[in-house]
């Protein structure tokens, strides 16, 4: 038997037909662009997802924990709108209120004469049953002037 060709086919085949027993280069090819398509896609898929969580870092936010939490949950479990929610909560600035309050608190602690974080170690006193006042350390024995005399001649005004 010889094989010949069928006077109905075409007599030049194009480039991406092969021939049997012969690699098919096309398919090569399409397969590793189709792995690389794959990979960029899922790395796309997770810069996007990480995307609230990267602004949250980046700006030093509070929340950060808890926008990255949020990310995660909706990482596993596919509810989109723990994404949305972790995107809103690192766009936000929440306020510190803890760093004013703990000034305030340092201050205190020094009108009252205690080291810094003293206060807070301190056990509170017990009240006695005179309920006397109790003044700050050096209180009680400084006379303050009523009026503040003010110099008469110019030359004792630009020296004082």
């Amino acid at each position: 038997m010889t094989a010949s060709l069928n006077p109905a086919a075409p007599h030049h085949l194009p480039a991406f037909i092969t021939a049997p027993g012969e690699t098919d280069t096309f398919m090569v090819v399409m397969a590793v662009f189709l792995v690389i398509a794959v990979m960029a896609v899922g790395l796309l898929f997770l810069r996007l997802h990480t995307l609230p969580e990267r602004m949250a870092h980046r700006s030093h936010k509070l929340q950060f924990e808890i926008v990255a939490v949020l990310g995660l949950l909706a990482l596993f479990t596919h509810m989109h709108i723990f994404w949305v929610a972790g995107l809103l909560l690192a766009l936000i600035d929440i306020p510190d209120f803890g760093n004013p309050l703990r000034r305030i608190a340092g201050s205190v602690e020094r009108i009252a004469g205690l080291k810094p974080g003293q206060g807070a170690a301190g056990e509170p006193e017990e009240v006695s049953g005179d309920l006397m006042p109790i003044e700050a350390p050096g209180e009680g024995a400084v006379e303050v002037p009523k009026t503040i005399p003010l110099p008469r001649t110019p030359k004792e005004r630009t020296h004082a």
